[in-house]
Order: C-alpha cells, then sequence, then structure tokens
C-alpha cells in the first residue's frame, strides 16, 4: 500500500513540475513578445522605460494584464500616452491575448498581419494612429472578434474582397481613413453588429441591402463618401438602429420606407448633401422617435408632409436647400419639443402658420431665401421664450412687425427680416431682447422713428435699418438713436442710411463704441456739422455720409481714424480746405469728396497716402494748381478732378501714375500741351481732358495707350491732325475730338468706322468720310496719280510678297508648336457651353419678372444681381450694371474682354450680354449656393475641413489657368471669399472680372484695379503701385489663412496696427495653432487628431509661402496647386 502512495505522489509531483516548466517557458515567450513591442516604442515620457524591467513581473507592467491562473497575457491597453513608432509583430506571439488597446498615440507602419491570428482576440483598438496599409485580412475571418476600432488613421485600399465571417463582431470602426470600394454583401453574415461606422473615407457602390439582415444594429455611420444608389428600405424594418448618418455621398432616388408597420427606434436620420429626389415619404409617421431629420441639400420636391407633426419627439428639422414647395404645415406647431427648424432656400409660399407659436423649445426658426412667404408674421412667435434667431429675410411678407416682438425673448440673438415688404414701427419692446447681437429691418417700407433706447441691446454688433422710411422724433433736431447706441460697446456695423430722418449728427457720436468699423448714413437727409466727436470713432475702417446735406469743414479730428480705408462725404455742402490731416489716413483706399463746395489748395502731403487707389474730388471750387505729389502716386487707379477750377499745366510726371485706370480733368482751367508721357500709361481705359485750354499736337504716343476704351480731347485749342495710329487701339470705342482746330483727313479704320459727325464738329480743317459731317479731302491730279501708282508697285509689290513668304513660314511653325503643345488639361475638362445670341432688354425685363425684388439676389457698389429663367427655361443670374456708375459701365468692358479670353471649368461663365443704351449686363450661370464669403460667416453655413481644402484648390486652379493657361497672363487683382461662388455640388467658381488685366505679352508686371478690401492686397501695391501674378498669390495665401481661421484680414478684435493676419497665424504657427483655427472644421462626430492637424499646418505653411513679403520669394500658383494636390490627397483621400 505504501508502495502505490509512493507512485502517486511521485507522479503527481512530475505532471506539476511539466506544466510548471511548460508555463515558465510560455511566460518567458510572452516577455519576450513585450519586450520585442517596447524595443520599436518610443515616448516623451520615460515612465514606461523605468516601468517595463526584467526586475519585476511582467504581469506587474504598467498597461499588462495576465490571468490569474497560467499568469499569460490577456490585455495590452496603452491608450493616451502619446507613443510613437510602429507595432512589433512579436504582439502575434501573445496567444492568449484578448484586447489590444493602443489608442491615441503616435505608431504608424502597418498593422503587423498575423495579429489577426490570434485565437483568443476579443477587442483591437488602435484608433487615432498614424497607422498606414491595409487592414490584416483575417480580421475579417476571425470568428471570435467583437471589436475592431481602426477611425482616425492613415489606413487605405479596399477593406476585404474577400466574404465576411465575423459572427461575434459587435463594433467596427474604420471612419476617416482612405478606404475604397465597395461595403460587401457578406457583412450581413455578421448579424450581431451593433455599430457600423465608415464614415470619411472613399467607399462607393451601393449600400447592401443585407445590411437590413443587421437586427441589433444601432449605429450606421456612412457620411462623407463616394456612395451612390437609393437608401435601402429595409432599414427602416431595423428596431434596434438609433442613428443612420448617410450625409455628404451621392445618393439619389427617393427616401422610401416600406409601406407595412414599422417598429422604429430611429433617433437620427441624417441625409443631407446628397442628390435624394421625390417627395418626403407620406408615412414617415412611423419613425415616431426621430429627434434629428437632416434632409437639406437635397432635390427634394413637393411639398412637405401635411401630417408632419405626427413625429412628436422631433428636436430638429433640417429642410433647407431644396426645391420643396408648398406652404409651411401647421402641424409643426404640434412638435412641442422642436427647437431647430431651418427651411432656407427652398420654393415655400403662403402664409407663416401661427401654429408654429406653440412650439415653446424652438430655439431657431429660419425660412429666409424662399421669396414667396407672404402676410404677416404671427405675433405668437415672437412669445416664444426660448428663442434664439428668427430669418424671414429675403420674402414677401407685409404687415407690421408684431408689437410685442422682445417683451418676452431674453434668449434671441439674431432677427433677420431684411427685404420684405413689412411696415409700421420698429417695435418699442424689442430692446428687452438683452441678448439680441444683429438686428436686420432693412429694405422694407417701415416707418416711425428709430427707437432711442437701443442702448439696452449691450450685446448688439449689427444693427441694418437702411432703406426704409424710418425718420427723427419730430420733436428733436439731433439724431436722439445714436445717443442710445453709446452704450452698445460690442457694435461692429451701423448702417441706417437711406430714410428720412432729417435730423443733425449731435456732438456726442464720439461716444459711440471704437468697435464700430461701418458707419453708413448716407442719403438721410443729415444736416448740419460733421462733429468733432468723430475722431474718437477709432476703429473706423468706412465712414459713408455721402448724399446728405452737411455744411461746414471737414473736422480736423477726422485725421485720428487710422484704421479708416474709405471716407465717403460726396454730394453734401462742406466748405473750406481739405486739411493736411487727411494725409494721416494711411490706410486710406477711397476718397470720394465730389460735389461739395471745397476751395483752397489741395494739400501737397496727399500724395503720401500710398495705398490711395480712388480720388474723387470733382465738382468743388479749388481755384489752385494740382499738387505735383499727385503725379507720382503709383498705386491710384481712378483720379476724377473734374469740374473743379483747377489750373495749371498737367506736367511730364503725369507718367508716373503707373497703376491708373480712369483719369477725368474735364471742365477745368487746365493749359500748355498735352505731355507725351500720357502715353506711358498702358492701364488706362478712361481718359477725359475736355473743356480745357490745352494746346498743341495730340502726342503720338497715345498709340500706346493699349488699353483705352474711351477718349474725349473735345473743346480744347489742339491743333494738326489726328494720330491715324489711333485706329489700332483695339479697345477704343469711343472719342471726342470736337471744337478744336485740328486739320487734316480723319482717319477711318478703328473707332473711326463706328463714330458719328458728333465726334468731329468745330474742326473747319477736318475733311474725311461724307457720314462725319466734314468736306471731302482734295485728291491730286491724274499724272501725280500715275506716277504714285508706279512708285507704289515697285516699292510695295517686293515688300507685300516678302511680308507674305514670312507670314506663312511663321503660320507653318505656330502650328507644328501648337500640335507638339496640344491644348491645357483644364479647358479640355470644360464642358461645351451653349452659345446664345446677345439677349435684348425686354428678354432681361422678362427674365426677371421686370426687375421684381423677389428675384433679387444680391446688390453691389457695380450693381445688382438677379436671378431669372431665360424664355429656353433656364434658370441664370443677371447682373445688372449701374448705369450712373461710370465705373461700373467700364468694369462691363474689361469683364468682357477677359471673358472673351478665358474658359476653364472653375471660373464663373458667362452665357451671354446685353448692352444697349438702357442696361449693361452679364447673364451668367445660377451659383445656387452663393458666395465663400457667406459659407464662413452666416450662421447656418457650415465648411468643414475637406470642404475648405476642395474649395481652395478649386480656386487654384482657376488663377493657375489666369496665370499659366495661356501666352498672355490675367492678373484677377481682387480675389477674395466674396468673389468665390459655389454651385450645387459645392464646386467653388471664381468671378468678377471687372478690374482684371490680361498682360502684354512680354510683361510680367501690370497695373491693376484691387478695389477689395484692404487686407487682401500685396504690399508691394501699395509702395509701388505694381501688380503681376504674385499679388494674386498674395491675396489667395490671405484668402487661405481666413478661410482656415474664419477671420477677416480687418478683424479688429484680433489685428491691430502692428499685427496682421498673417503675422498672426505666423506667430501661433509655431505652438497654438489649432487655437487660431475655426472651430467648426471639424463636424461634431469627429475628432480632431494628428492627421488633421499635419493636414492645417501643411495648409498654413502654404498659405505663408503665398504670403512672402518680396515678389520673388512667393510661390507660384501652379506649385500651389501641385501642393494642395498633394495635402488633399494625403490627409483626405476619399
Amino acid at each position: 500500500m505504501e508502495k502505490h502512495i509512493f507512485l502517486l505522489i511521485l507522479l503527481f509531483l512530475c505532471q506539476y513540475y511539466s506544466i510548471f516548466i511548460s508555463a515558465a517557458s510560455s511566460n518567458e515567450t510572452d516577455q519576450q513578445a513585450l519586450l520585442a513591442f517596447q524595443s520599436l516604442v518610443t515616448s516623451p515620457s520615460p515612465f514606461l522605460a523605468k516601468n517595463w524591467t526584467k526586475n519585476t513581473s511582467f504581469c506587474s507592467w504598467f498597461g499588462v494584464t495576465c490571468s490569474s491562473k497560467r499568469q499569460r497575457v490577456v490585455a495590452l491597453t496603452l491608450p493616451n500616452l502619446q507613443l510613437q513608432g510602429t507595432i512589433s509583430p512579436s504582439l502575434a506571439n501573445l496567444s492568449f491575448l484578448r484586447e489590444l488597446n493602443l489608442r491615441n498615440n503616435f505608431f504608424h507602419g502597418s498593422i503587423p498581419y498575423d495579429i489577426g491570428h490570434l485565437p483568443r482576440l476579443r477587442v483591437i483598438d488602435i484608433q487615432d494612429n498614424q497607422l498606414q496599409g491595409s487592414i490584416p485580412t483575417s480580421l475579417f475571418q476571425h470568428q471570435k472578434v467583437q471589436t475592431i476600432s481602426l477611425a482616425l488613421n492613415k489606413l487605405s485600399g479596399e477593406m476585404w474582397k474577400g466574404p465576411w465571417y465575423v459572427p461575434e463582431l459587435r463594433v467596427l470602426n474604420l471612419w476617416n481613413n482612405s478606404f475604397i470600394g465597395i461595403i460587401p454583401p457578406s457583412i450581413g453574415n455578421s448579424t450581431k453588429l451593433m455599430n457600423l461606422s465608415l464614415s470619411g473615407n472613399g467607399i462607393n457602390g451601393n449600400i447592401p441591402k443585407e445590411i437590413g439582415n443587421l437586427s441589433q444594429l444601432a449605429v450606421l455611420s456612412l457620411f462623407d463618401n463616394q456612395l451612390t444608389g437609393s437608401i435601402p428600405a429595409a432599414l427602416f424594418n431595423i428596431s434596434s438602429l438609433i442613428i443612420i448618418s448617410l450625409a455628404r455621398n451621392s445618393l439619389s432616388g427617393p427616401l422610401l420606407l416600406d409601406e407595412g408597420k414599422i417598429l422604429s427606434n430611429l433617433e437620427f436620420l441624417g441625409v443631407s448633401y446628397n442628390q435624394i429626389s421625390g417627395r418626403i415619404p407620406s408615412n414617415i409617421c412611423q419613425l415616431a422617435e426621430l429627434k434629428i431629420l437632416s434632409i437639406s441639400f437635397n432635390n427634394i420636391n413637393g411639398e412637405i408632409p401635411r401630417n408632419i407633426g405626427c413625429l412628436a419627439n422631433l428636436e430638429e428639422f433640417y429642410i433647407g436647400y431644396n426645391p420643396t414647395s408648398g406652404t409651411i404645415p401647421a402641424s409643426l406647431g404640434n412638435i412641442s419639443t422642436l427647437q431647430n427648424l431651418n427651411g432656407m432656400n427652398n420654393s415655400l409660399q403662403g402664409p407663416i402658420p401661427p401654429e408654429l407659436g406653440k412650439l415653446s423649445n424652438l430655439r431657431q426658426l429660419s425660412f429666409d431665401l424662399n421669396h414667396n412667404l407672404i402676410g404677416q408674421i404671427p405675433d405668437a412667435i415672437f412669445n416664444i421664450s426660448s428663442l434664439e434667431l428668427v430669418g424671414f429675410s429675403f420674402n414677401n411678407l407685409s404687415g407690421r412687425i408684431p408689437a410685442t416682438t422682445g417683451r418676452r425673448l431674453p434668449n434671441l440673438r439674431g432677427i433677420y427680416l431684411s427685404y420684405n415688404q413689412l411696415e409700421g414701427e420698429i417695435p418699442p419692446y424689442i430692446t428687452n431682447a438683452s441678448k439680441l447681437n444683429a438686428l436686420a429691418l432693412d429694405m422694407n417700407l417701415l416707418t416711425g422713428t428709430i427707437p432711442t433706447n437701443l442702448g439696452n441691446l449691450r450685446e448688439l454688433r449689427g444693427l441694418f435699418l437702411f432703406g426704409n422710411q424710418l425718420n427723427n422724433e419730430p420733436s428733436e433736431y439731433e439724431l436722439q438713436f445714436l445717443n442710445s447706441l453709446v452704450y452698445c460697446r460690442m457694435l461692429r456695423s451701423l448702417a441706417v442710411g437711406s430714410n428720412l430722418l432729417n435730423g443733425i449728427l449731435p456732438s456726442t457720436i464720439g461716444n459711440l463704441s471704437s468697435t464700430i468699423e461701418i458707419f453708413h448714413i448716407a442719403d438721410a437727409h443729415i444736416n448740419g456739422l460733421i462733429p468733432k466727436g468723430i475722431g474718437n470713432m477709432s476703429g473706423l475702417t468706412k465712414l459713408n455720409f455721402q448724399d446728405n446735406n452737411l455744411i461746414g469743414s471737414i473736422p480736423y479730428e477726422v485725421g485720428r481714424l487710422k484704421k479708416l480705408q474709405g471716407l465717403f462725404l460726396s454730394n453734401n455742402k462742406l466748405q473750406g480746405r481739405i486739411l493736411d490731416v487727411v494725409c494721416d489716413l494711411s490706410n486710406l483706399v477711397v476718397l470720394h469728396l465730389p460735389e461739395n463746395e471745397l476751395s483752397g489748395v489741395i494739400p501737397e502731403c496727399i500724395g503720401n497716402l500710398s495705398m490711395l487707389q480712388q480720388l474723387d474730388l470733382a465738382s468743388n471750387n479749388f481755384l489752385s494748381k494740382l499738387p505735383l505729389s499727385l503725379w507720382k502716386m503709383s498705386s491710384l487707379l481712378t483720379l476724377n478732378m473734374s469740374r473743379s477750377s483747377i489750373q495749371g499745366e498737367v506736367p511730364p510726371d503725369i507718367g508716373e501714375l503707373k497703376a491708373i485706370v480712369a483719369i477725368d480733368l474735364s471742365g477745368n482751367h487746365f493749359s500748355g500741351m498735352i505731355p507725351s508721357r500720357i502715353g506711358d500709361l498702358e492701364n488706362m481705359l478712361y481718359l477725359s481732358l475736355s473743356n480745357n485750354s490745352f494746346l498743341g499736337l495730340i502726342p503720338l504716343s497715345f498709340s500706346s495707350l493699349i488699353s483705352l476704351v474711351f477718349l474725349d480731347l473735345s473743346l480744347n485749342a489742339l491743333s494738326g491732325s489726328i494720330p491715324k495710329s489711333l485706329e489700332n487701339l483695339s479697345h477704343l470705342a469711343s472719342i471726342n475730338v470736337s471744337f478744336n482746330d485740328l486739320e487734316g483727313e480723319i482717319p477711318s479704320g478703328g473707332v473711326f468706322a463706328n463714330s458719328t459727325s458728333q465726334s468731329f464738329l468745330g474742326n473747319k480743317g477736318l475733311c474725311g468720310m461724307q457720314v462725319l459731317g466734314v468736306s471731302a479731302c482734295t485728291i491730286t491730279n491724274s499724272g501725280q496719280r500715275s506716277r504714285s501708282k508706279k512708285l507704289v508697285l515697285k516699292v510695295v509689290t517686293p515688300v507685300v510678297i516678302s511680308s507674305f513668304i514670312i507670314f506663312l513660314l511663321a503660320s507653318i511653325w505656330i502650328m507644328k508648336r501648337q500640335k507638339k503643345k496640344g491644348k491645357p488639361k483644364d479647358v479640355e475638362k470644360v464642358p461645351e457651353i451653349r452659345t446664345y445670341q446677345l439677349v435684348s432688354y425686354l428678354e432681361i425685363q422678362r427674365a426677371t419678372n421686370n426687375f421684381d425684388g423677389s428675384n433679387l439676389i444680391g446688390v453691389g457698389s457695380s450693381g445688382s444681381v438677379y436671378k431669372g429663367t431665360l424664355s429656353s427655361g433656364i434658370v441664370v443670374a443677371i447682373k445688372v450694371l449701374d448705369l450712373q456708375n461710370e465705373e461700373a459701365c467700364k468694369r462691363f468692358d474689361t469683364e468682357c474682354e477677359v471673358m472673351r479670353n478665358v474658359r476653364h471649368k472653375n471660373l464663373v461663365p458667362v452665357i451671354t450680354t446685353c448692352s444697349s443704351e438702357y442696361i449693361r449686363a452679364f447673364v451668367l450661370q445660377y451659383m445656387s449656393n452663393g458666395s465663400l464669403d457667406n459659407w464662413l460667416y452666416k450662421e447656418d453655413h457650415h465648411l468643414n475641413l475637406h470642404q475648405r481644402v476642395t474649395i481652395m484648390l478649386d480656386v487654384a486652379l482657376a488663377v493657375e489657368y489666369l496665370h499659366h493657361g495661356h501666352h498672355t497672363p490675367i492678373v484677377h487683382c481682387d480675389l477674395k471669399p466674396a468673389n468665390v461662388l459655389l454651385d450645387d455640388e459645392m464646386v467653388a467658381y471664381v468671378s468678377d472680372f471687372g478690374i482684371s488685366k490680361i498682360l502684354a505679352v512680354s510683361k510680367s508686371m501690370a497695373h491693376t484695379e484691387t478695389l477689395g478690401t484692404l487686407g487682401y492686397i500685396a504690399p508691394e501695391y501699395g509702395s509701388e503701385g505694381i501688380v503681376s501674378t504674385s499679388g494674386d498669390v498674395y491675396s489667395y495665401g490671405i484668402m487661405l489663412m481666413e478661410v482656415l481661421a474664419k477671420r477677416r484680414p480687418t478683424d479688429e478684435e484680433v489685428f491691430n496696427e502692428n499685427l496682421g493676419l498673417r503675422e498672426w497665424i505666423k506667430r501661433a504657427f509655431s505652438g497654438t495653432m489649432m487655437e487660431v483655427v475655426d472651430a467648426n472644421l471639424f463636424l461634431e462626430e469627429e475628432q480632431v487628431n494628428s492627421k488633421s492637424e499635419i493636414c492645417i499646418a501643411s495648409m498654413i505653411q502654404l498659405a505663408l509661402d503665398c504670403t512672402n513679403e518680396r515678389p520673388e520669394s512667393r510661390i507660384a500658383m501652379k506649385d500651389v496647386v501641385k501642393r494642395l494636390h498633394k495635402i488633399k490627397n494625403t490627409f483626405l483621400a476619399t
């Protein structure tokens, strides 16, 4: 017996030591695997290196979890430690590993292939790193894995071509990578899947209907891909599904729900930015748990279902930017949970239902840009205490604004009711809305007085009341409402012009906030003096007091407005001289003082205004000579000194005005000869020297004015003949030399072929064609003619023959070069635009419904833009220039010339034009998404990083084409977000060529008009008056910074005289970069990661390279395109 017991003990000890030796061996394998992993990892902190040592058991190492029995590694969790390096393949030796969590680090390289063969693996979470390559295919054949989270990396390729067999998979999170290919139908086999997130990739093809088999699915996130086809109706039958996010794809077809009864728990349905068509399903009530319904930016038509109020849990409803028609359903008022209701830019019509006033939790209500909403605004809407924003701008609403507006609105921040037919008074309680920061009631029919207690709105930033019939308090002569605005210390825009104010500016105007940038009170029947206190408004960039009855002199204190860019005081009754302090306004771009009674000497120091581009002092009484410094203002674009009693001679220095495009010196007392150096002004479009006392010949150098469109030399004492070389000025459309002492034959070519007798009256010595109202020129006798003919034949014939041979050889050489060169690739991509004949004024009237205000898209300094429909049915944008604005008419010819020479997929196409004595208009392709400027700064517009990069790449392609696309470079001269338009697919188009310039073939620089916001023009323009393609590059770089930071280059909240946008961005680049970029770069469901930060850093570096101080240090536009392509493909590839 004892012998048997001994044998059993011996057997037990053998087995124990066998297991012990085996465990020790396996433990050593785990330790070696972990040490191999550690050897490829670095960290800013030495913690891991100090903790993971052979002196302690690896089971006690930080982040390592072992099984209690076998002491084998079952979990490796090292998230959020800023670890760098590659993931060691040795981890595949951890055969007992169940969880691998390395999220939010900086691992790069590929995922080790054999990790997918770990038999016990349940969770692999390596999201938010910099991993590249493809997913190990074994992961999609793993029978036990439950969570695969690889989001926010740089992984690429197809997810997995073969059939999926992951029966235990609960979570598949691959969003924000660069995966391509399709979603395989075999995904329907993963019946335990609860979260499927593939957003932010380049996945294409259809959404497989097999997803409908995933009976436990709760989250389906596929937004921002390239998916096509329709949305499977089976999705709405998954009762567990809570979130469907399919926005920003190319899905089409109708939104359909199965006819049978659906047991749905869906709370979020987002399909915006697709091509969904058809109507909103009539049985949408089956989605009874829906909280957010976002279907904006699609092609959804028809009416909003009358019973939409059945969605009793709905909190947010976005249906804007669709062709949805009909009326606003009254049943919306039954959804007591509704917080955001956005129906902007649809085709809704009819009255606003009063039932909306029952929405007690409503925060944002926006139905702007529908154009056909009529009737009154229901009183009840302005009794919703939770309301933060209400917008009904650009409609046809009438009646009064509810009298109770503001009385119970403690949270209201924005009221936007512009461009309607509202009448009556501004509600007295509106000032109770103490959080209001924008009050836009402009372009209505409002009467009564402007409230004198607006100062209660302490957070007000924008007050827009212009274009009404508002007046001042009858008992007061001062504009009392301005005294009240003293308390609005955050005010930036104050626009109350075009009203019937009929009062004087109070002396307390200087107490208004220094934050005000724009003060517009033009055409408002203002009397009296300009108060001296105006000098305290130190933040002003634009001051517009024109078209009033102001008297007295320009106050000395104006010289303290150091940030002023535009000073508009025209058409008043101002007297006295222009003070020297005006010369202290170093940022001044526009100085308009015409139609006043100014006198004295124009200060010599005016030449110190190096940024000045427009100088208009016409119709005054100076009775002096022009200062010599004026002729050296190389940045000056337009100079109007007409009818101002100016004396003296025009000096040769006029040739220094290198940038000038228009000069009007008519109606003065100039004498002497016209200087020949005027021919140096190759960019000049308009020249009027009429009604002076100029003597001598018309300079032959006029033939060098290659851009000239208008020339008036009438009513002088010019003699000699009209230079025949003027025939060669191809742009010259109008010439007038009447009432001089000219003689000889009037040339018959060029502009002279279309001139009338009015252009040549009062010159007794002129002869020529009978239609010009002059006598025929004398013909020499026949003998002389015969000898002349023989001489001509002897001399001219050989010359003609030689010239023909040279021309023929040159033509053959050019054709060969063109065949080799081929067409620019971007030109080939442009779809053929149908050629239209010029449209008539009647056709324009019909297209715009006689310029009806409901079709008005926008108003600018040069005219208005209307939406219209041609007789062919095509919807277009019609840009109608203001014929009273001479600059606008000149821009018409410039823009025609540029558009005649360009054709590119990212330039706004001009379909046709209309030009008559009544109208100058362009018919353009309609851009449904408006301007980039709107998308940056309107509250309900948001652009993510991918969209901004894509838009700026489109802009870069357009500018590259202008600079390098043909043999004569074109400088745009006015690149800014307002001149970038977006079509219905958010493709960007560069617009507005009214101040562009086609460079001469042999020249790399020119001078052109750049009247945009001061912050966009290159520094060399102000100092030298020279603009080249590198100036466009500079403007592009500033715009790129603005797009990333959502900060205007003249934003006073951040910038000052010593700190501009570029310097601000540059300072932040090395440290706090993410603090200066726009927070809306990323959607709510997105996370900022290192990949995004590198992308933004690359964009900022590109912007800095575009905006170098020295033009020669800036990169070329073609290099900008290359780098942007690389940035997009590397970080944002879809």
